[in-house]
């Protein structure tokens, strides 16, 4: 009667540890999926986006070589943000006196002070003439030429979609009537009067800078009015690596426009 005593008390004994060891697990998965979120993401899938959300963070973004209208426009942004602004209109009626061209480094043609000494900047609006290279035909700007020696060195270039021709280069002030001392100043289609270029016709944008001081020149003729892109008429007073980029340096030549 013992033996069988211990033995039913030793059944009810583990009866109760059991039940009590599944209700504990049944409360414990209730509460588990009591603050379970059917909505709510899984670990996975929150290091998932975590992952997602570096990678845009830090992607980098696709290279492409700068063209050349966005090269003009970061030299110009360095200075400052660059001045779109319309084109002035021409101002007068065109004429031979204030007509230029390009044709190549050594046939072009320059709008230049017509009074000896005076500044460039005075000389814009109504004391400009066209002046040829001389190799020009003798009868382009009416006969007018600057002699050998005034540009020293030029270099031509035209755009690959056309949109514009242009000449940079290195002059000699002390060969013209020019004043050595003149920072310079800037020739459009606004002023002088009639001023044009046969490139692109009358009241295409052209942007002629000359800069006695400096040594140097430059001038674009583009193909369409009111072309701010190529040729800026605002950037007057960054000179001619700004406004025009191009050769100011031949060193094949032994010429620089610094030196």
């Amino acid at each position: 009667m013992i033996r069988l005593s211990y033995i039913l008390a030793l059944l009810v004994m583990v009866y109760y540890v059991n039940s009590a060891a599944i209700n504990d697990s049944s409360r414990l998965g209730t509460n588990l999926h009591a603050n379970s979120d059917p909505q709510r993401e899984q670990p996975d899938q929150v290091i998932q986006r975590q992952s997602e959300n570096r990678f845009w963070t830090n992607r980098p973004f696709l290279h492409r070589e700068p063209s050349p209208v966005t090269q003009r426009a970061l030299s110009a942004s360095s200075n400052g943000p660059v001045d779109a602004r319309p084109t002035p209109d021409p101002t007068g009626d065109p004429s031979s006196l204030t007509t230029v061209h390009i044709n190549s480094a050594t046939d072009f043609s320059l709008i230049l002070p017509k009074i000896p000494g005076e500044l460039i900047g005075a000389a814009e609006k109504d004391d400009g003439l066209a002046y040829s290279s001389p190799n020009s035909d003798p009868s382009s700007c009416d006969g007018r030429h600057f002699m050998d020696g005034f540009i020293t060195a030029a270099a031509y270039s035209r755009s690959d979609d056309g949109a514009y021709v242009q000449v940079t280069g290195c002059l000699n002030p002390t060969k013209f009537h020019l004043d050595p001392s003149d920072e310079g100043g800037q020739f459009d289609v606004r002023y002088p009067n009639g001023a044009q270029c046969t490139f692109g016709g009358y009241g295409a944008s052209f942007i002629e800078l000359v800069e006695p001081r400096l040594n140097r020149f430059c001038i674009r003729c583009c193909a369409s009015p009111n072309d701010q892109t190529n040729c800026n008429s605002h950037q007057d007073r960054m000179g001619c690596m700004t406004a025009i980029p191009g050769i100011y340096e031949f060193p094949e030549l032994g010429v620089s426009c610094t030196q």
